[in-house]
């Protein structure tokens, strides 16, 4: 089989901080001072035996990174942010060049890294196509063979003669990548194009790439949404700190991202000074999320249970202290409520708790929470007496729907609960 891409060995660094004052102005003079100076300051940085990749004010976005991407794969690069995935695609588009390494890449590649990719804001939307057609080496028959196709998926046959820099970032995400979908380049690179737009515009973004790949043509996909790279990508990279930690088939680099830590927080403390005083004697100490292996992590599987605990202490006994939490929808939408003495056993049993340390916490069940992020809030009270402690926004998570039930349909489910349902069917004569 034929190799698309080959990546050997690329590196990239970036300066960070501010630039010294003289080229902050561009002064003529400066310039000339410079190029004079620089043998003095490179004999310097020879006699102090100070490494490039030592030096405080640069950072290696990307280190010795290599792998081959054969014709027609599609290949998902997945990572936290800032692990060298946008940094990575855009060395493939040729936006930037690699510090070091080397990049083979055979056929026209088409880029959509962020929204409007190769846009000129003062141009129509009917213009841009036929820029990015051109940026992409295509004939301008080629480009009004599709120009039908590409201003109908974009939905913006309206504006097509507007000024691009009118549209708002949904229209300009919609035309962008129905030019890199339509124009046929021989690579295609995705760069977290899903982030962006409306329920419908991403099922469709989901179709058309499966159209891509189903063509022949290769793609590199980059997402958060585990989901969508399941679905989308046979094999996928991990990328970590601009190190590739992995390569293998998509579900084993998912188990391998989700099940590391790179994706990894889950926990909320609170010092002495975040607790009201009115709180005693009641005083949280920690609330954390533990995903199906017992891990602390923000981003847990619905098909996994999940286990939810909040750790306290008592500077007193308290009599009738129930300690709950609450979860909901980052837009403020309950889920549901739950406290640890809802069982009555529970209730007779902790009637009254002694001065010390506790800890509650309960199982969230398999299948139960559709994808998406969702808050959980703490509440420590004494029934229909006190209410000792509430913190409603006290730490988020993610869930991805990967494997539950449905995912092998395109849409998104809609509401927050996607339970796992018996159904039968039952042919009638």
């Amino acid at each position: 089989m034929t190799t698309a891409i080959h990546v050997e060995n690329i590196s990239k660094r970036y300066r960070i901080g501010l630039a010294p004052q003289k080229f902050r102005y561009g002064m003529l003079r400066d310039r000339i001072m410079d190029i004079f100076g620089a043998p003095a300051r490179l004999m310097r940085s020879i006699r102090k035996q100070l490494p490039l990749v030592d030096q405080p004010n640069f950072i290696w976005a990307l280190q010795d990174v290599s792998f081959d991407v054969e014709e027609g794969q599609v290949l998902g690069i997945i990572g936290r942010n800032g692990a060298g995935k946008s940094t990575l695609l855009k060395i493939l588009s040729r936006v930037t060049e690699p510090t070091k390494g080397m990049v083979s890449i055979r056929g026209r590649v088409g880029s959509l890294l962020e929204v409007g990719t190769g846009f000129h804001p003062e141009l129509t939307g009917r213009e841009n196509i036929y820029l990015n057609g051109a940026i992409l080496g295509m004939k301008r028959l080629e480009i009004e063979r599709k120009f039908d196709e590409i201003v109908a998926f974009s939905e913006v046959e309206q504006f097509i003669d507007t000024p691009v820099k009118r549209f708002s970032s949904g229209m300009y995400l919609r035309l962008a990548f129905a030019v890199a979908a339509h124009l046929e380049p021989e690579i295609l690179v995705v760069d977290e194009v899903l982030a962006v737009g409306d329920a419908e515009f991403q099922k469709k973004c989901l179709g058309k790439m499966g159209d891509v790949a189903q063509q022949g043509r290769t793609v590199l996909f980059v997402s958060h949404n585990m989901s969508a790279i399941l679905r989308l990508t046979q094999e996928s990279i991990v990328l970590d700190k601009g190190r590739m930690l992995m390569r293998a088939s998509t579900p084993a680099a998912v188990d391998f991202y989700l099940s590391s830590g790179h994706a990894q927080a889950g926990e909320r403390s609170w010092d002495a000074d975040e607790v009201p005083v009115s709180s005693a004697p009641f005083h949280p100490l920690a609330l954390r999320l533990r995903d199906g292996r017992g891990q602390v992590m923000d981003t847990v599987r619905s098909t996994d249970p999940v286990t939810l605990e909040v750790e306290y202490r008592l500077d007193l006994p308290v009599t009738g202290l129930r300690v709950g939490f609450y979860l909901s929808t980052m837009r403020g939408e309950y889920v549901l409520t739950s406290f640890d003495t809802d069982d009555p056993g529970l209730f007779e049993k902790y009637s009254s708790r002694k001065a010390g340390r506790y800890v509650s916490r309960c199982i969230l069940p398999p299948d139960l929470l559709n994808e998406g992020r969702y808050a959980l809030g703490v509440n420590a009270s004494s029934f229909g007496i006190r209410r000792y402690f509430q913190d409603e926004q006290a730490l988020a998570f993610n869930v991805d729907a990967a494997g539950a039930p449905g995912t092998h349909w395109p849409e998104p489910r809609q509401g927050p609960i996607r339970p796992r349902l018996a159904w039968k069917i039952e042919a009638s004569e």
